[in-house]
């Protein structure tokens, strides 16, 4: 296993344990909003300083930028860690979450690992070495188009301004997909896609920490991953589309009469 998906394994199952440890206690989990529906729990705080004191041991002279931590990106390598994406559904204890963490090498995506640790199924990949799911080389599911396909997406609550093109897309690909899935975690909507689960997946203003392991996943199992206008700046953007190579064609083409200029930037 590459050096840094080993640590990254380690520091994901650490923060996994602090997750599982606390599912039976939502009742005296504290909880604060950072803004209009999302949410930053104890768990969180607590599952993301398992995660950077892993990497800290480890790699010191690193930078690490997390959801809760903050931090700069001052190094050539730069960690991008979510400890609980998907802490809505965590909060209600519906059990789908995860811990996702990717390392930056000079701004290029360089290894990713994604923890489900209710199922306690692990995603890894590293750059120009595939793509895993328990260990097993995982690839895309080829489709020509979206036409029978199951996609997975997300809905812009943080992004009122966005609603009415958001609608506009989700009412186009429902014309032409099997159906359609708002799970509540993009990271792991990234790795099924990876893996096979669903064929395609868009979704707009997420965050870097959100899509940076899922990306590299989906890349590295044989996939596409851009923003909106079909170019490669989904990381500092935050709107992501990532299928097989013709699915996401085809996905980007349902979508691009609907972006605004504010998602065409």
């Amino acid at each position: 296993m590459h050096p840094m998906v080993n640590i990254a394994v380690r520091a994901a199952r650490s923060a996994g344990n602090v997750i599982v440890r606390n599912l039976d206690r939502l009742d005296r989990v504290r909880v604060e909003s950072k803004g209009a529906n999302d949410f930053v729990s104890d768990v969180d705080i607590m599952a993301e300083r398992e995660i950077v004191s892993t990497l800290r041991r480890a790699y010191p002279d690193h930078a690490i930028i997390g959801e809760e931590g903050g931090g700069e990106a001052n190094a050539d390598y730069v960690w991008l860690i979510d400890p609980l994406d998907g802490t809505t559904n965590f909060l209600h204890g519906f059990p789908h979450f995860a811990v996702s963490i990717a390392v930056l090498h000079r701004g290029q995506l360089e290894a990713g690992v994604i923890y489900d640790p209710v199922r306690q199924e692990l995603f890894t990949a590293n750059r120009g070495g595939g793509a895993t799911l328990e260990g097993r080389r995982i690839r895309m599911r080829e489709r020509g188009s979206i036409d029978g396909a199951l996609l997975g997406t997300g809905f812009p609550f943080r992004h009122p301004g966005h609603k009415p093109a958001y609608l506009g897309m989700f009412a186009d690909a429902m014309e032409h997909a099997g159906d359609i899935r708002r799970a509540g975690s993009a990271a792991l909507d990234l790795a099924y896609v990876a893996c096979g689960r669903l064929d395609g997946y868009w979704e707009l203003g997420l965050s870097r920490w959100d899509i940076a392991a899922g990306a590299l996943m989906v890349q590295e199992a044989g996939g596409l991953v851009t923003d909106f206008t079909g170019e490669t700046g989904y990381l500092d953007s935050g709107n992501v589309v990532a299928g097989s190579l013709k699915l996401h064609g085809s996905l980007l083409g349902t979508i691009r009469p609907h972006l605004t200029e504010a998602l065409r930037r």
